[in-house]
């Protein structure tokens, strides 16, 4: 098998615009694009405002809130800066994705997905971090919002936005593929295993550590595949194919409901949406989704 994925258009990546660093380093460059033409992202918290087209809703800096910290998103292809606010209201509650987020996201553009995502994770990460880990002083916002400083003369530590790395990943044997339920999925939804990276680990020691834990099941090969940047809050999807030594299964039941060993046949028709199918499978903005196409396809 190929072990890289021809990349698609996966939801939250591709870029959107130009994130420009060299802006971010500079003070005055970045306080130039401040000005009437600047493109401020509307936020509903740290949902999407939706525009009537089905577009992100942009606004100017005047519609900012006077207290909000302004974060740097980058430049439109016609230069302009594109910005987003943390609000005092969020910080300290910030609200895990709804139903609601997920039908409002369904009608944003690859581009726009994208550009939402970094606005998302970002904005999320300054609400989440006021104050130093080191002294907890308070911290301020720095390099256009790609980093925080904390205030203390006397401890200065410099704070970045984090991305927590997590495996996902189909596992293979015999030519079928084991997939997991979680207890939040909709009924008969089944998915790839995944879990996150722990210190001390490589991927390959992260996939075969999660599905022995999840299922029991002990792997060799780990192939990697692609990845997908998955803004709740701040993940980066990791996706591998795994091969297993066998298909006897040990559930652990307190991180799935269940796993089970599926056919071609069986993914394949699951894949078409038919109601008759033996599962239901994850939706098309997840790369789980994606790996089990790549696997079809192999």
């Amino acid at each position: 098998m190929d072990s890289v994925m021809t990349p698609p258009a996966f939801a939250f990546g591709g870029g959107g615009l130009d994130r420009a660093d060299h802006v971010r380093a500079d003070p005055d460059r970045l306080a130039s694009l401040m000005n009437w033409r600047a493109r401020l992202l509307k936020l509903d918290g740290i949902d999407p405002v939706i525009a009537p087209d089905g577009g992100l809703q942009w606004g100017t800096l005047a519609d900012a809130d006077p207290e909000a910290e302004m974060v740097f998103l980058g430049l439109a292809d016609d230069g302009r800066g594109c910005f987003a606010e943390v609000t005092p209201r969020i910080v300290g509650s910030v609200a895990p994705p709804n139903p609601r987020l997920w039908a409002a996201m369904s009608t944003l553009s690859a581009a726009d997905l994208a550009i939402y995502g970094g606005a998302r994770s970002l904005v999320d990460w300054h609400a989440r971090h006021r104050f130093c880990a080191m002294c907890s002083a308070p911290t301020r916002l720095v390099k256009g919002g790609w980093q925080r400083l904390c205030t203390n003369e006397l401890c200065k530590a410099e704070h970045y936005p984090r991305v927590d790395p997590v495996t996902i990943m189909t596992v293979e044997c015999d030519g079928e593929l084991l997939l997991g339920r979680q207890p939040r999925f909709p009924p008969r939804r089944y998915s790839a295993l995944a879990g996150f990276v722990e210190p001390g680990e490589g991927l390959e020691d992260a996939v075969r550590r999660e599905v022995l834990e999840e299922a029991g099941v002990k792997v060799g090969e780990v192939r990697y595949v692609a990845s997908q940047p998955w803004p709740f809050p701040s993940s980066l999807m990791i996706a591998c194919h795994a091969y297993a030594t066998d298909k006897a299964l040990t559930i652990d039941t307190t991180e799935l409901d269940d796993a089970h060993w599926f056919t071609r046949e069986e993914v394949r028709h699951a894949m078409t949406g038919a109601e008759d199918a033996a599962f239901i499978a994850p939706p098309p903005f997840a790369i789980a989704h994606h790996l089990l196409k790549w696997w079809l396809a192999q």
